[in-house]
């Protein structure tokens, strides 16, 4: 069994309250291990804190009690030759070429200005897009633009993936091509990779595990196991197991959806 590369212990997280309102306890008590190479998917009705758990893992924010480490060390800050983010929107630069936006990245990293190039070309042919290395984002699609922000992600070579939501803005089918692409990458680079997601086939077809958040305050109340090799092909997604899989994953959601509706009806009462 490969080595644990993430761990999280005992992390819980408190905002601040709002002006004249209580302080909001986002998670509570969380516990898991990621191993090396593996696909997670973090699921749970809004407001239960998996973006925040994200953002822990990441060094963005600070737990209020608890930790996460990467390769054995606590995270006290951003990791930027370790973690590398995907976020719901692309952030590409506008002024700048698909492969301009690239090299940002790399700069940032430090990595050296005459290395650049070649690892931005070859970050942009593993995702098919070196014909568009000239293109602006505004001549490309949405999910062409997610596909420059993996290839900007998969050039800092770092050995962990964070992505939040990031097909959120994509049409349906655009988000499961999409997925095929990631389970094929996965397959080849193994990654370790994080994903929050509000798709349920979305997590069945790219996750390894799928940890599922109890409504807020977060805690995990099952880890469903997606037992079937990477690349995930469209087979799998056409099978009786798949749709089983998606029905006991919306079965254990269900309850934590309508407790998440009804504590913001309590809130807006």
């Amino acid at each position: 069994m490969a080595e644990s590369l993430v761990r999280v212990e005992s992390v819980s997280h408190t905002f601040p309250a709002p002006e004249g309102g209580k302080e909001v306890l986002a998670l509570d008590a969380i516990d898991m291990e990621i191993r090396q190479g593996e696909m997670v998917a973090f699921i749970g009705p809004s407001g239960c804190g998996k973006s925040t758990l994200l953002n822990v893992i990441g060094g963005m924010i600070a737990p209020t009690s608890g930790a996460a480490l990467v390769s054995g060390q606590a995270v006290r800050g951003p990791l930027p030759k370790q973690i590398a983010y995907i976020f719901q929107e692309s952030a590409l630069l506008p002024w700048a070429t698909v492969l301009d936006n690239i090299k940002v990245g790399l700069e940032f990293q430090g990595v050296p200005k005459d290395e650049r190039g070649p690892i931005a070309s070859a970050a942009l042919k593993s995702v098919g897009l070196e014909a568009f290395a000239a293109s602006y984002p505004h001549q490309l699609s949405g999910g062409m633009k997610q596909r420059v922000a993996l290839a900007r992600a998969l050039s800092l070579r770092t050995d962990i993936l964070l992505m939040d939501e990031p097909f959120a803005a994509l049409d349906e089918q655009t988000r499961m091509i999409f997925g095929e692409d990631l389970s094929r990458l996965l397959a080849s680079e193994r990654k370790t990779i994080i994903l929050v997601t509000h798709s349920l086939a979305e997590a069945v077809l790219l996750a390894d595990r799928i940890f599922v958040f109890t409504s807020r305050p977060g805690r995990i109340k099952a880890v469903l196991t997606i037992d079937e090799p990477h690349p995930r092909t469209p087979d799998f997604m056409t099978s009786q197991r798949f749709s089983e899989l998606r029905n006991e994953l919306y079965e254990l959601l269900r309850d934590e959806v309508l407790a998440a509706i009804g504590n913001d009806r309590q809130g807006l009462s």
